[in-house]
């Protein structure tokens, strides 16, 4: 059972399911549609949809993704306010590696796992070369020896100076 306070969107404003109010007697629930309003979206902002499709936890980070050029479409590096759509192909780096997807719906709101992988499609030699990179990671920590002991307090001053932090 769903807990109250909860919302589920559909794709673009097509539908909603709003949980509201708590009674005496528990969670009470209110489905409500809403009518189609005849609004066609055309496009939606870049940072918007990129944190709608969950490639980023949050606008600011697909904001700052865009800014640092790790969103590509058409072969240049987009904006945050550039819009979106439908059958864009975009290459998006992220820590999960490096996607190269194919707009297919767009929206505005932030949904679940399974609406966010019906707006996009990824291509198969992105997912090819995503899941080689994993295993070559994972065969790299195979043969990297592990470290004999924690590292001093000099050691981790040096490790942040290194690293460029300090």
């Amino acid at each position: 059972m769903l807990a109250c306070g909860r919302r589920e969107v559909g794709i673009g404003d097509y539908s909603k399911i709003e949980w509201r109010g708590v009674g005496a007697k528990g969670c009470r629930r209110s489905v409500r549609q809403r009518p189609y309003t005849g609004r066609i979206m055309n496009g939606v902002r870049m940072d918007l949809w990129l944190w709608a499709a969950r490639f980023f936890k949050s606008r600011a980070l697909a904001e700052k993704a865009c800014d640092l050029g790790r969103v590509v479409s058409r072969g240049q590096n987009v904006k945050p306010s550039r819009e979106v759509r439908l059958g864009d192909t975009l290459r998006v780096t992220t820590e999960g590696g490096e996607f190269e997807i194919e707009v297919l719906g767009l929206s505005e709101e932030r949904g679940p796992a399974s609406v966010a992988q019906t707006l996009y499609r990824e291509s198969d030699e992105s997912k090819e070369r995503r899941k080689k990179e994993a295993e070559e990671r994972k065969a790299f920590r195979a043969y990297t020896p592990a470290p004999a002991a924690r590292p001093s307090k000099r050691d981790r001053r040096r490790i942040i100076q290194f690293r460029g932090r300090g």
